[in-house]
């Protein structure tokens, strides 16, 4: 099924159902795409699993699917978390597409003291990750969060859920080792600071929260988009469905 379109439509999904289409859906399809009726799309919406479906009707803001037959179902992910401080335009994309491909579940943009990117344009990251979602086979779509402080965010943290921050200043130290996460939990969060690291205020703050973990990310100081990656590969090569 890789070479079909891949859609995310926020539906019920179930064999013998036609998917009515918007403005939207109806452009990429058959405008973007040129797909016609007869033409096959793998549809998802990160509850029913992953269904092949034809288009029954084409036109210019609207068209239809008629659902055919589950081609995958709904499977669990790992309840992984990313935080990272907002980047320039680019990066910040870079970071949310690659979040989606390495299985993150949720994104929370953070303002920290070094932060030099304060705004944010939520509706463009969460296209962005839908998007991402449709090209490399995931079940879901990670939802992006409001852009919060970071101690915002972490005054309302579920202490179950143990957090990973990446500290620069431990570059040459090994990484968390697997025994890190809770025995029998499949959640966890990754913290990544902006580039200019953590203040040391910032720092001392996270060591003194009992859910957190300073880690090391190998013998060089990473930017901060490759540390967001690196610690992600880190975390489920460790602890998630990489094992």
């Amino acid at each position: 099924m890789s070479s079909k379109v891949r859609l995310y439509l926020d539906q019920p999904l179930a064999g013998g159902q036609t998917l009515a289409l918007d403005a939207e859906a109806a452009n990429y399809l058959f405008a973007v795409m040129r797909l016609r009726p007869g033409a096959q799309v793998v549809v998802f919406n990160g509850r029913d699993g992953e269904w092949l479906t034809e288009v029954s009707a084409a036109g210019r803001r609207d068209g239809a699917l008629a659902v055919r037959a589950q081609v995958r179902p709904q499977t669990t992910v790992p309840d992984l978390w990313l935080l990272f401080a907002p980047l320039k335009k680019a990066r910040t994309d870079f970071v949310v597409e690659k979040a989606v491909e390495l299985g993150v579940g949720r994104i929370l943009p953070v303002v920290t003291d070094f932060t030099n990117a304060e705004r944010m344009n939520r509706d463009r990251l969460q296209a962005h990750a839908r998007e991402a979602s449709e090209q490399c086979g995931a079940l879901g779509v990670p939802q992006v969060a409001p852009l919060r402080p970071l101690f915002a965010v972490l005054s309302e943290w579920d202490a179950g859920r143990p957090l990973w921050f990446c500290d620069e200043a431990l570059a040459g130290q090994g990484p968390a080792p697997a025994g890190d996460r809770p025995a029998g939990s499949c959640a966890g969060a990754v913290l990544v600071g902006p580039e200019g690291g953590f203040s040391a205020a910032e720092r001392a703050r996270l060591r003194a929260l009992p859910f957190a973990r300073p880690i090391a990310l190998g013998p060089r100081i990473l930017r901060a988009e490759t540390a967001a990656v690196a610690a992600l590969v880190l975390w489920q090569a460790t602890c998630g469905d990489w094992r």
